[in-house]
């Protein structure tokens, strides 16, 4: 018996120094093992629920020690992992990402090698070969195993209950608490957080007192949110990569700037958030890192449900799975009238791309925009530029760098093409375009650097001129570029109880969030 309490606590004290090489860490030491009490207690009763359930499974007190420290293990590799490749630790809201990897296969495992794969079968192989070796029939180990989780677990839930954790991380800054109590605990206080937070009250604008909106007033809204798209002059620091297509559009633009992105090298779904519902950061709380996962319950805030109600029609185009983000069920329940994904698109030829082109895209935006017969907003993501960016011409950062150079200048040759069709189309329209997020390369792009993407804003008059802006850059949030795509239609707001809330605040600024009791 002793010695099955020594390899427990050997399997305590072992998952301490796994979850003090997590970054970010403070500079200069070799493990970061000093958390606050309150985290270490954390830390250590859901390592004790771990090993109990492992134990119950197994009988065997080894193997649930070993199988315990393997899930940390898995946990703090894939953090430090994400930490270098999008600056960001692991958050709470990844793991909602699991069933998509089962669900879209392609999508998240382009980039693994044949070689990797064939090593990952090998060893689930000997690892389901040793489960199967130690595992111990006796009952009473199984029986101890479930009740020590159990009793972990009851003891975590009254932890969770104390003032001292219940004043724990109230706002959210995902790099101070980690470093202060660990991952396994933010991990914890964070879901917890998140999931207390409640839904907004609906969003009801019909008694806003806006200006009138500066003319031309549009009939038809096409918004582009283009994958990956960011101006290689800001990656690369080297002018003769200038985009044509985007310095033409700033020099026409009614508006334009920088876009303040929070993701960087993914995480769409937080920059498509912002434009199409228009809550900030400061509003979303917990929620920011995935608002997807709750947008179902902020719906009335959705540009086309807010559009909705002047008689406009809305097109939600994305030429993928609609599963993806459950965009199936959101952008429906958000006011969207119609979707187009991927089955309404040509397939693929077997020589072509992963995705479907933006060329593509351009042409069926441009048919769909030439059809509306009434105020109509058309709302494009695209795929093309999504990465691996893995070339056949180099290897490496060089290679990588020049595939993407080749893709984003098909974006780019997409506002071009989509600011010309508007034009023809000889009726008052509006054109915004944006990058979601900067592309993760390693060798080329630093995670812990600048974040925007570039957006562009072009209105069209009646005989499809470009209608001049005041000139000079503008920079926005994702939410604040919501808000001013609405004042181009409604006009801007002229008093305090508008609906506005696109600034957004960096983590770690004052903000009140509400949780259920």
């Amino acid at each position: 018996m002793i010695w099955d309490w020594l390899i427990f606590a050997a399997m305590l004290a072992g998952s301490l120094l796994l979850d003090g090489r997590v970054r970010p860490r403070p500079p200069g030491r070799l493990t970061r093992v000093g958390r606050g009490a309150t985290g270490l207690w954390l830390h250590g009763l859901v390592m004790t629920v771990l090993f109990g359930l492992f134990l119950a499974a197994t009988g065997s007190v080894p193997l649930g020690a070993v199988l315990a420290l393997a899930c940390l293990a898995l946990f703090a590799f894939a953090s430090n992992a994400k930490h270098a490749m999008l600056g960001e630790p692991l958050l709470f809201s990844d793991l909602a990402l699991v069933a998509g990897m089962f669900r879209h296969p392609r999508f998240y495992f382009t980039a693994v090698a044949r070689w990797q794969w064939v090593v990952a079968s090998l060893a689930g192989g000997a690892l389901a070969a040793v489960l199967w070796l130690l595992f111990v029939p006796a009952i009473l180990p199984h029986l101890l195993g479930l009740g020590l989780a159990l009793a972990a677990l009851a003891l975590l839930a009254g932890l969770l209950r104390t003032a001292p954790v219940r004043a724990l991380a109230l706002v959210p800054d995902m790099h101070a608490d980690l470093t202060r109590h660990g991952l396994v605990a933010t991990l914890l206080l964070y879901w917890l957080r998140w999931r207390g937070t409640i839904d907004p009250p609906p969003c009801d604008p019909a008694g806003q007192r806006r200006a009138a909106p500066a003319a031309p007033v549009p009939e038809l809204i096409v918004v582009v949110q283009c994958e990956s798209y960011a101006d290689p002059v800001d990656l690369t620091g080297d002018p003769q990569w200038a985009l044509p297509g985007l310095t033409a559009a700033r020099r026409d633009a009614w508006q334009w700037g920088q876009l303040d992105v929070s993701g960087f090298g993914a995480y769409t779904m937080r920059t498509e958030y912002g434009v199409l519902f228009g809550r900030g950061e400061a509003e979303l709380g917990f929620r920011r890192y995935d608002p997807f996962l709750t947008a179902l319950g902020e719906t009335s805030y959705a540009l086309p449900a807010r559009l909705a109600g002047s008689g406009w029609r809305s097109v939600f185009v994305h030429p993928h799975d609609m599963r993806f983000y459950d965009r199936d069920r959101i952008m429906p329940a958000s006011g969207f009238d119609h979707l187009i994904g991927e089955d309404g698109f040509a397939p693929m030829p077997s020589d072509g791309g992963r995705y479907v082109t933006d060329r593509a895209m351009a042409a069926r935006i441009a048919m769909l925009a030439d059809q509306a017969d009434g105020p109509t907003l058309i709302y494009g993501v695209t795929m093309e530029n999504h990465g691996p960016w893995d070339s056949e011409e180099a290897a490496g950062a060089d290679g990588a760098r020049d595939s993407y150079l080749r893709l984003v200048r098909n974006g780019d040759a997409m506002l071009a093409d989509l600011s010309a069709r508007l034009a023809q189309l000889g009726r008052p329209a509006l054109l915004v375009f944006f990058g979601d997020h900067r592309p993760s390369i390693p060798g080329v792009t630093d995670p812990g650097g600048a974040r925007h993407t570039p957006y562009v804003m072009l209105r069209f008059d009646g005989q499809g001129r470009l209608a001049p802006g005041a000139g000079g850059r503008t920079d926005l949030s994702p939410a604040e570029l919501h808000h001013a795509i609405l004042d181009a239609v409604h006009g801007p707001c002229v008093h305090t109880g508008c609906v506005h809330t696109g600034t957004h605040a960096p983590e770690g600024d004052d903000i009140e969030i509400r949780f259920i009791p």
